[in-house]
């Protein structure tokens, strides 16, 4: 697979779908998806951000990176203490893939372990890349995997990876995140809402490759499921800045993050779906990470800011983004998440 990663970072398990398929617009996909087209069969295509919007991303990378480096620190930690020395790092693509690649370069700072990382596709409604874990399982001890993402949203993929991976015996559904609104799990940097500087943009930020994709017709039955590179973004590309930025901050010893929160993210989800009277809770989409998203990749209807970061620098990115795009944002108390996007409902249009 071409990226812009250095193979020394990570190995891409994905199958190159460069030319095979054209990638759609926004709005496209999005009726595609709502009339039950899988969002796994399409790929976007993808536009360079405004020079406002990427003057927002620069600060906000300026502002935050030191924050991230140390709950990427105390993650990695806790994976050295939980886990032991002898682990394989698997991200998942591709939002993921520069976590992995953080946590891979902490663990050689402070622990002169150079551990092997590779990046797999897991979709939501698919489950995971059977082909890829093979090739893992063929290499390594099943207890030796670690899977690794950016954050938790609601926690719909860490319950799509419990299901899939139950499937391989000894190897564990655990996930190590940055950051934990959805109170899921245990191996994290934080359980609050942090920005990830990395989840302001798309392939620009990913080593240049798309989100994963499955289709019969072009990801064959020994295939990995399959990503593709965007060429005409190359000058474009800040992966390894974001990477270079977050690394320049890496400390030995690490402000430990003893901040809790009741209950789960799920159950602020349902609440914000019965007092909006969404039926399918899809299209809730909570905290910085998935809000940003919803902004950048589907139709969104509506963002909900929690009135205590109303004029948080931290959200700027979603402002630029709603305002840009026309979407209204409401300010709202949220318990778990500093904000929410909420994608429009095509057929009530």
């Amino acid at each position: 697979m071409k990226t812009s990663y250095d193979k020394n970072d990570v190995i891409l398990l994905l199958k190159d779908i460069t030319g095979l398929i054209k990638p759609q617009s926004t709005q496209e996909r999005e009726k595609l998806i709502q009339t039950g087209r899988h969002y796994s069969e399409m790929l976007p295509i993808e536009y360079t951000p405004s020079s406002q919007y990427m003057t927002v991303y620069n600060q906000v990378l300026e502002l935050y990176s030191d924050e991230v480096a140390n709950a990427i620190g105390n993650l990695s930690d806790e994976i050295i203490t939980q886990k032991g020395k002898n682990i394989v790092l698997v991200s998942l693509a591709r939002a993921g893939t520069p976590i992995g690649i953080l946590i891979k370069r902490y663990i050689k700072f402070k622990y002169n372990i150079d551990t092997p990382h590779f990046s797999i596709s897991i979709i939501r409604g698919k489950g995971i890349d059977d082909n890829a874990m093979k090739y893992l399982l063929s290499r390594y001890a099943p207890e030796k995997l670690l899977f690794v993402d950016g954050w938790i949203g609601k926690g719909a993929i860490l319950n799509e990876l419990k299901k899939a991976i139950s499937l391989y015996k000894n190897v564990s559904s655990d996930i190590a995140v940055v950051a934990d609104p959805a109170n899921v799990t245990n191996l994290c940097g934080t359980h609050q809402d942090i920005l990830i500087p990395s989840s302001c943009l798309n392939s620009t930020v990913s080593g240049l490759i798309s989100r994963t994709f499955l289709r019969e017709d072009i990801i064959g039955k020994n295939d990995f499921h399959g990503a593709l590179y965007y060429e005409n973004l190359k000058s474009y590309d800040l992966s390894y800045e974001f990477i270079s930025e977050v690394e320049r901050h890496f400390k030995i010893d690490n402000i430990k993050d003893t901040a809790t929160i009741d209950g789960y993210g799920i159950d602020e989800v349902k609440k914000i779906a019965e007092e909006f009277d969404i039926k399918d809770i899809n299209f809730i989409k909570p905290g910085i990470g998935e809000t940003t998203r919803v902004l950048l990749r589907r139709v969104p209807h509506l963002i909900l800011i929690d009135e205590k970061y109303k004029n948080s620098v931290q959200l700027q990115h979603i402002v630029k983004l709603s305002e840009e795009k026309n979407v209204p944002i409401q300010y709202y108390n949220l318990n778990h998440y500093k904000c929410c996007g909420i994608i429009k409902n095509l057929s009530d249009i």
